[in-house]
Formats: C-alpha cells, structure tokens, sequence
C-alpha cells in the first residue's frame, strides 16, 4: 500500500504541476475558455462512463446541484481564469500564486457561519503567504514584467484562486455524490458547459481557428486531457481515501517548484532570485498551514481517543 501511495502521490506532483506549462502552451493557438471546455468535456465523457460501467450509482438531485455548483467554481472560477490568464503571466508565477489557496481557504472557513477560527500559527501563515505573493508581482524585476504592466493577468490568477478556494470550502460541506470519480464527472460536464457559454459571450467562437492550432497546442491540449483531467484527478482521488490528509496536502507546495522548474527548463520563462525568493516565502506559509492543520488534527484524536475510554 505504502508504494501505492507514492506512486499515486508522485503522479498527483508531476500531473498537476506540469499543467501550468501545458496551459500556457495550449492558449498559444487555442482561445482560453474554450480550450478548457474542451478539456473538461472529453474528460468528464471518459469518466463517466467508466464510473457508471463499474457500477457507480446515479445521485440525488440534490448531489447534482451540489456537484454543478462546485464545478462552475472550480473549473469555470479557477481553471478558466487561470487558462484565461496565462495568456500574459508566465506559467511558473501562476503556479505560485494558485499555490496560495490554502491561505484563502483559511479565510473562508473562519468567515463563514461555523467555520473554523484560525490559530496563531495559521494567521502567521497567511500573513507569510501574502508577503510571498507581493514579493512575486509586485516591483521593478518581477518575472514577466511588474503588477502595473499585467494587472489583468495577476488579477485573474489571483480570482482563479479565490474561486478555486471557494469551490473547495463549498464542496467539504455540500451534500456531494459518495462515488468520488463520478462527482467529479459531473462537475466536469457543468464547468465545461459554462466554459462554452463564456468563450461564446467572449467572442472565443468566432475567433477559433482549426487550421490555426498549432502541434504543440493540440499535444498540449491531449495532455491536460490525459494527465492533468484523468490520472491526476483520478490519483487525487484515491488518496484522499487512503493516504493521510497531512501527506496529501503536500501538492500544494511541491506543484509551483514542478511548475517553476518546467517553466523554466522547457518554456524558457524567466527565473530570477524574486521567483526564487518568493517561491520560498509562499511554499513556507502552506507548510506553515499545513503544520498547524496537523496539531489541530492530533489534537482532536486525542481529545476523542480519551472521550472514548471515559465512555468505557
């Protein structure tokens, strides 16, 4: 089991950080919205179908709704924007700056009603992750330009983020189908179909080409399908069944250094001591975050594993 977990862990590493650089790769040619349209839809087919074939039970209207409205947030909110954006900020800064959900989820969750306050160590995290992302896009020497030359691109990163972090909090509470692979089927279908509405609403229809797409971003394109969609999702998945969350929730630090080095090595991007600096400060906030996550956890099973032996 223990190899299992980290080839599935290894995957979820190199799946999801490589698809920064796959994005950028695949909006050279393809329009944004619909490009990830595409990818949700082919890949949201595949999966259900498999899923349904293995046996997997339809859900409740209730799960649907559920599952649709966590699909607009994370695919369309998240993944759409950051595909949209990527089209002017450097594949390795969005990376980083989509690696500071923990921070907005940590936000969420004590704002909202019955949500969890955050300790100490948690605030001290968030603060840390908002200096790192300043660090990254703000002054003379920023990689791709400074915050005053892609203010929409750094701001629809840093929406992406928002909405990612919003759909994640929603999805922890919603009523969600029990078959993890089919929820997330579904939340494919309803993020692909919003994605096709905005691309129209954008003029990205108009605009599509076919003869245009260039090999790289029609390889780009099959790959986010392949292993960003299908095995990194998939491998997510089945480990959040069967491996810790603490050692789960490392992708959210190890995903920008994959992206920044891919970025780097094969897409020429810019890597210079800010990056470095700054990939430092938000990797070590999400530690930071994490940590405080695990004491809250121990602390919980022991404060359970004491109620249990009062009880007996």
């Amino acid at each position: 089991m223990r190899a299992r977990v980290w080839v599935a862990l290894t995957a979820v590493y190199i799946a999801w950080g490589s698809t920064y650089l796959a994005i950028r790769f695949a909006v050279e040619t393809i329009p944004p919205f619909l490009m990830a349209g595409v990818r949700f839809l082919v890949s949201a087919v595949i999966l259900f179908i498999w899923r349904r074939s293995a046996g997997d039970a339809l859900p409740t209207a209730r799960q649907w709704r559920a599952a649709i409205v966590v699909g607009v947030l994370l695919l369309l909110g998240g993944n759409g924007l950051l595909s949209w954006s990527e089209q002017y900020v450097p594949s390795g800064v969005a990376a980083l700056i989509v690696g500071s959900s923990p921070l907005w989820m940590v936000l969420m969750n004590a704002v909202r009603p019955g949500g969890l306050r955050p300790d100490l160590l948690t605030i001290l995290g968030v603060l840390v992750g908002l200096v790192g992302t300043a660090i990254l896009v703000g002054g003379p020497g920023s990689p791709g330009g400074s915050l005053a030359t892609l203010p929409l691109g750094v701001a629809a990163v840093l929406a992406a983020s928002v909405f990612w972090s919003l759909g994640s909090v929603v999805s922890h509470s919603a009523d969600m189908p029990a078959s993890a692979s089919l929820s997330t089927s579904i939340q494919m279908f309803a993020g692909a179909a919003a994605l096709f509405l905005v691309g129209a609403w954008t003029g990205e229809w108009a605009r599509l080409s076919p003869a245009a797409v260039s090999t790289r971003s029609f390889l780009a394109l099959g790959y986010l399908i392949v292993f960003g969609s299908l095995i990194g999702f998939v491998a997510y998945g089945w480990l959040l069944r069967n491996a810790p969350l603490s050692l789960v929730s490392t992708y959210a630090y190890v995903n920008p250094v994959v992206a920044i080095l891919l970025g780097a090595w094969i897409g020429g991007e810019q890597l210079n001591a800010r990056v470095v600096l700054a990939a430092a400060v938000i990797i070590g906030s999400v530690i930071l975050i994490n940590a405080s996550r695990r004491g809250r956890d121990a602390q919980n099973a022991r404060a359970a594993a004491k109620l249990g032996r009062s009880a007996t």
